[in-house]
């Protein structure tokens, strides 16, 4: 591949991205920029830009965090606020109550408009930290960490208490004599060493 052709692409990518990049004004001092970057619904990232003093500020407009929140991942445990934080510490942005935002100059505008769209796509991948995704992926690793050990399970078992409840358990584990055995003897073999 040669030097021209190189830059033949990276022209198409830039006419690409001038070609699906819309604008809108939205009020009199807000307008909004429709990027062609997708987020994990296959929507196309939108922020919102205003002039002040001289200098540009660039907004989500609050659409992540919201989006998150409404996809069952809260950010509110300390450890998720300090990855939220580590994440858009990496792309040079703030988060405005619950907005991710940045300040622009002419000079640095495209930059900074880059990284926004890069950190709404690193903080909507948080996602994946929502509680039914991580306990989904925990279940997976349990099941292959079980057939790797060649361990016998019966999955999603339910039984009956003694108070008339149902109890749902992930998993049972039946007694083996086999299994049983063998415990028994590499205990007694640590006791004779």
């Amino acid at each position: 591949m040669s030097l021209a052709e190189i830059e033949k692409l990276l022209k198409n990518y830039r006419d690409w991205l001038r070609d699906k990049t819309t604008l809108r004004e939205v009020n009199d001092s807000w307008v909004e920029i429709t990027t062609p970057y997708l987020d994990r619904h296959n929507d196309a990232l939108q922020i919102y830009a205003r002039s002040e003093n001289g200098s540009f500020v660039l907004t989500d407009d609050s659409y992540i965090i919201h989006d998150l929140e409404a996809s069952g991942c809260k950010l509110d445990t300390d450890k998720r606020r300090d990855l939220l934080q580590m994440t858009l510490n990496g792309f040079g942005v703030k988060l405005n109550n619950e907005a991710i935002e940045v300040h622009a100059t002419p000079e640095n505008f495209p930059l900074r408009k880059h990284n926004l769209i890069q950190a709404m796509l690193a903080v909507n991948d948080l996602f994946y930290l929502a509680k039914p995704v991580v306990e989904s992926l925990f279940y997976e690793d349990v099941v292959t960490w079980l057939e790797a050990n060649d361990i016998r399970f019966t999955p999603s078992v339910k039984f009956t208490g003694i108070s008339g409840y149902d109890q749902h358990f992930d998993f049972a584990i039946p007694k083996s004599k086999k299994a049983a055995g063998a415990h028994r003897a590499s205990d007694q073999s640590s006791y004779t060493r």
